[in-house]
């Protein structure tokens, strides 16, 4: 499954941010999610077998708990197919300061009303 499928699931999304926190045990991010997405269990597990599957978390057990934590590898390869559309991110600042320059040039020309009605 490529990263973008995986990552295209907003319960999935939802469950890394929750790991972007640090290591968690299967049942309180499953709480978290069951409680948010209205899902039930066997989904959740579903979802986090998902991201295990692909590369995006590690999990290990500690007793009868499973823990997770977020792999960033999968997340650095993301980062590294969008580094040549970053350039494209930079244009609408720019663009944003040009057009209210723009319009704080217009707000200065334009006649104020009590120069329309003397």
């Amino acid at each position: 499954m490529h990263a973008f499928d995986v990552l295209g699931d907003p319960v999935r999304r939802r469950i890394l941010e929750l790991l972007a926190d640090g290591e968690q045990a299967s049942g309180a991010v499953t709480a978290g999610v069951r409680a948010e997405f209205g899902i039930t269990q066997p989904a959740v597990s579903q979802h986090l077998r998902v991201l295990r599957e692909n590369g995006f978390t590690t999990v290990r057990p500690d007793g009868t708990r499973r823990l997770y934590t977020v792999d960033p590898a999968p997340l650095r390869e993301i980062d590294d197919w969008l580094q040549r559309y970053r350039r494209f991110w930079s244009r609408p600042p720019d663009a944003l300061a040009t057009e209210s320059a723009s319009g704080e040039q217009a707000r200065r020309t334009e006649p104020t009303p009590e120069q329309e009605n003397p």
